[in-house]
């Protein structure tokens, strides 16, 4: 009988200070976030220095939960997972920091974690059935990225955004209309009292990169029909704009997805990221796989959010493969995914 291997991962690349257990790469014994999004509230947006300095304080609470929580101590572990990149880079260090101490306090191997690879894998802890090769969308404040899985930590990265992600589109859109941060949930909410189909937005189309994302004209074609509604007297149908809004952002990344389906014949797809929570993109794409007669996956809203257990299952597969990373292992707010 093979030996059940532990994974103790780490999450701090923005503002959610994380810590979880997970048993052989798929199952959660443990997975606790410690959330800072009303802090930021207040600001508009994630602050960079706030994250840190709460980080560090918030470490080593959610990583005793965690051992806590799922019943276990450190001495069970078999390495640490953290995540090391792409990030904000003050947040990331603490976390890789935490990780290394750790590491080096127990003789524990630690195991850096690519950010976007947690998010893919997140799909693996309630879909024990997936395995690659599959389509991945990542789509979040930070990232949009459409992804070839072809194994386990083996990727092909298909098209990425040129300038907005989805999700900072949504926040900067839902600070135009007056909702505040997060945006995206509160869009998803309101556009549910809309009509989609009020107001036209432009899709866009990257000419040379079939499989790209560009949302900043979109962003700038919201914004500017509210000018001209502010500037001819009329009023905005908050709603509206919402849902016309977000069919806008769907359109694209479900057709782009979709052709990137039927090119490379893959017979499953799955989302992930904090926007994979919308409940209209959730819809879109139940429908599209359906027409496409494939197989769609998506992890629960709590492993769509930035969390340690998507780190924990992303790191067993690491692990497994014999990847191993010294006392040098160090913040890399820009890494790219397949980099090492």
């Amino acid at each position: 009988m093979e030996k059940d291997i532990y994974i103790l991962a780490i999450e701090s690349s923005c503002d959610e200070t994380a810590a979880a257990v997970v048993k052989n790469g798929r199952e959660v014994l443990s997975n606790i976030i410690y959330s800072q999004i009303a802090l930021h509230t207040e600001y508009g947006g994630v602050v960079p220095e706030i994250a840190s300095r709460k980080h560090i304080e918030k470490i080593n609470q959610v990583i005793q939960q965690a051992l806590s929580e799922a019943e276990k101590e450190l001495k069970d572990m078999d390495a640490i997972a953290v995540t090391y990149g792409p990030g904000l880079v003050g947040a990331l260090l603490v976390g890789v920091s935490t990780a290394k101490a750790i590491s080096f306090a127990s003789g524990i191997p630690l195991v850096g974690v690519h950010h976007i690879e947690g998010h893919i894998s997140a799909n693996y802890i309630e879909n024990r059935e997936l395995e690659p090769p599959f389509v991945c969308l990542v789509v979040s404040g930070g990232h949009s990225h459409l992804v070839l899985v072809n194994d386990y930590g083996e990727y092909e990265i298909l098209g990425r955004t040129r300038d907005d992600a989805a999700g900072e589109a949504f926040d900067k859109v839902a600070r135009a209309i007056g909702l505040g941060y997060p945006g995206g949930p509160k869009i998803d909410r309101l556009s549910k009292e809309g009509n989609p189909d009020a107001i036209h937005f432009p899709r866009a189309k990257v000419a040379e990169a079939e499989y790209d994302f560009s949302f900043s004209g979109l962003k700038s074609a919201v914004l500017n029909y509210l000018n001209s509604c502010q500037m001819k007297g009329e009023e905005v149908n908050r709603a509206d704009v919402a849902a016309s809004f977000q069919k806008a952002v769907i359109d694209v990344l479900v057709e782009h997805s979709m052709d990137a389906v039927r090119r490379f014949g893959a017979s499953k797809f799955a989302i992930a990221g904090g926007v994979a929570s919308n409940s209209s993109l959730r819809e879109a794409f139940e429908a599209a796989c359906k027409k496409e007669k494939i197989e769609f996956y998506h992890p629960s809203p709590i492993f769509c959010t930035d969390n340690a257990a998507m780190i924990g299952a992303a790191g067993y597969y690491e692990y497994i493969k014999g990847t191993r990373h010294g006392f040098d292992l160090n913040a890399v707010p820009n890494l790219k995914l397949g980099e090492r």
